[in-house]
């Protein structure tokens, strides 16, 4: 689906935000890339919308440049900016002048998602608020059946309902055939949701990974259920101590997403190394 090759991209060539970036991103999944603030989360996601070009590699969609732009690429991708600008236009007058852009969109799974968002349909797109803006987008892109769906930050201005009801609408729509990519900072928005776990820092990708994967090679606890010997990881809150240890026993744990960027972006070696030695 999406393959990026030696890619080098910055705003500037003094300051490279990637450089020699790989990536390989595959269909029937959704990935949830994190970053710290500034490690180009946002800029990633527009190289593959093709928004911006990178001074140096390639990146494809489905076998097309992103780059150029061309209209059988742009029919298989939406875009969702965390930052957004809607016309003064009713739903229904937005469909009328901007479905047609994408053969396979559904008009009557649009309007569905709306009444599920409880969005009004007939007030004007640039009046509503800043989280019914971002839900008529969340709905259209997913109304676009397009094969690829890219989100930048999507639960910023959703209310708690609405966080919930996104997750469920999101898992509902992926299929076999169809990319999910979502830019987040909020981990605990989607924990439950992505299965592939994508983190930026120091200008490349330190994991690109499953969740499944993961779990089978790391075990996420408490110190007081785990040997000392094995914990490679550990942070102390208000609870306890969370801790990431090597997964000796081949048991199951759910994948502290949070406590695991915090362990890569601190460039924890032995962390880094348990995960590099076996994916």
């Amino acid at each position: 689906m999406i393959e990026i090759s030696n890619l080098s991209f910055g705003y500037s060539k003094k300051n490279l935000l990637f450089k020699n970036l790989d990536l390989s991103l595959k269909e029937g999944h959704i990935y949830g890339i994190l970053g710290k603030n500034g490690a180009g989360k946002s800029t990633l996601l527009k190289n593959i919308a093709g928004l911006v070009f990178p001074f140096e590699g390639i990146c494809k969609v489905k076998g097309y440049t992103a780059s150029k732009r061309l209209p059988a690429f742009l029919q298989e991708l939406f875009f969702i900016p965390e930052e957004m600008y809607l016309p003064s236009l009713t739903a229904i007058k937005f469909v009328k002048s901007t479905a047609h852009f994408y053969p396979n969109f559904n008009e009557g799974e649009f309007f569905k998602m709306l009444n599920d968002f409880e969005v009004p349909g007939d007030s004007k797109l640039n009046k509503l608020s800043f989280g019914h803006q971002k839900k008529v987008m969340i709905a259209f892109g997913l109304a676009s059946n397009t094969s690829l769906l890219i989100m930048d930050e999507p639960t910023n201005g959703l209310d708690i309902p609405s966080k919930n009801q996104f997750r469920k609408i999101i898992a509902s729509a992926l299929t076999e055939n169809r990319c999910i990519v979502i830019s987040t900072h909020q981990v605990r928005d989607l924990d439950s949701l992505i299965d592939s776990l994508i983190v930026l820092h120091k200008q490349g990708i330190v994991l690109n990974s499953s969740l499944d994967t993961i779990s089978e090679r790391l075990k996420f606890t408490n110190a007081s259920s785990v040997n000392g010997k094995d914990i490679l990881y550990s942070e102390e809150n208000l609870s306890g101590i969370n801790t990431i240890a090597a997964n000796t026993d081949e048991s199951f744990s759910k994948v502290d997403m949070e406590l695991l960027f915090n362990a890569l972006i601190s460039e924890n070696k032995f962390v880094t190394d348990h995960l590099k030695s076996h994916l």
